[in-house]
């Protein structure tokens, strides 16, 4: 099974947070719209990527979109992951009862980062780094005018990265 489409109705699920308390998909959506970002530590591409998460998370959470990272490792090894790339958004833990959540996302490959909106629907299925589309779900959430870009100026940012 590949990673769910645009227009496919989210699983809804519940997962524990790195820190304490529950992550629950059905409350966070009542929020607003949520970006999951798959991930696994030994991962390359989540490394690479995870940096520029903490932007979009930053950027976007004063205009209702909750991003959460999904990790496939145990809590010490993903808090560590998490502080060595500076990622500072709400981390859940996928990394018991045989990656459950991630087989229902159909995950192939991390990073996988799904756009979730309000109704449950996905909206971008993101399978590997894609510049573009993770332009294009920062893009769709803020004032076009008065937006810094999310990749600055003279920076070398991949357009692609397989996953």
């Amino acid at each position: 099974m590949s990673a769910l489409v645009p227009g496919a109705s989210a699983p809804d699920f519940k997962l524990p947070l790195i820190g304490g308390g529950e992550f629950s998909l059905r409350q966070t959506l009542a929020k607003g719209p949520v970006v999951l970002a798959f991930f696994k530590i030994s991962c390359p591409v989540c490394q690479y990527s995870f940096p520029y998460f903490q932007r979009l998370a930053q950027a976007l959470k004063d205009k209702g979109v909750s991003v959460v990272a999904i990790s496939q490792d145990d809590e010490k090894n993903t808090v560590q992951f998490m502080r060595a790339y500076g990622a500072g958004f709400p981390t859940a833990r996928d990394d018991e009862h045989g990656y459950a959540v991630s087989a229902a996302y159909g995950l192939t490959n991390v990073p996988t980062v799904f756009e979730v909106t309000s109704d449950g629907k996905i909206a971008a299925s993101i399978v590997g780094w894609s510049k573009a589309e993770i332009e294009a779900i920062y893009a769709k959430y803020l004032d076009h005018d008065a937006a810094d870009p999310l990749f600055k100026t003279g920076e070398q940012v991949a357009d692609f990265r397989p996953g």
